[in-house]
């Protein structure tokens, strides 16, 4: 089983900067792709950010480009979020969300319990 936690949110003025953290444990999963999505009140979920085990690449939505980085520290098995430049539109729940394939082949796919950013004056 895999499980991931995630920290970090909370209240920041427009203009500020969040990190997010995502904690993996359980589970090792031998290629995988870990990322953000994140959701919005009455909007649906949409991928924000993900990097690959494979090869380090990164994805990152156009909204956040420039703004967000992504990161990861394989030593403490846990994805970071920085975020700076926030805006009012960045508010969400943000989701931790890994897939991927074991060793022995299993595919895995987890989601975190989410952590809240408000940006608001």
């Amino acid at each position: 089983q895999l499980q991931l936690v995630e920290s970090g949110g909370g209240l920041v003025q427009p203009g500020g900067s969040l990190r997010l953290s995502c904690a993996a444990s359980g589970l090792t999963l031998d290629m995988y792709t870990i990322g953000w999505f994140r959701q919005a009140p009455g909007k649906e979920r949409e991928g924000v950010s993900s990097i690959s085990s494979s090869d380090g690449s990164t994805y990152y939505t156009d909204s956040v480009k420039g703004r967000f980085t992504i990161s990861r520290d394989n030593a403490k098995n846990t994805v970071y979020l920085q975020m700076n430049s926030l805006k009012p539109e960045d508010t969400a729940v943000y989701y931790c969300h890994e897939k991927g394939f074991t060793r022995e082949s299993r595919y895995l796919e987890e989601w975190g319990q989410g952590t809240l950013v408000t940006v608001s004056s």
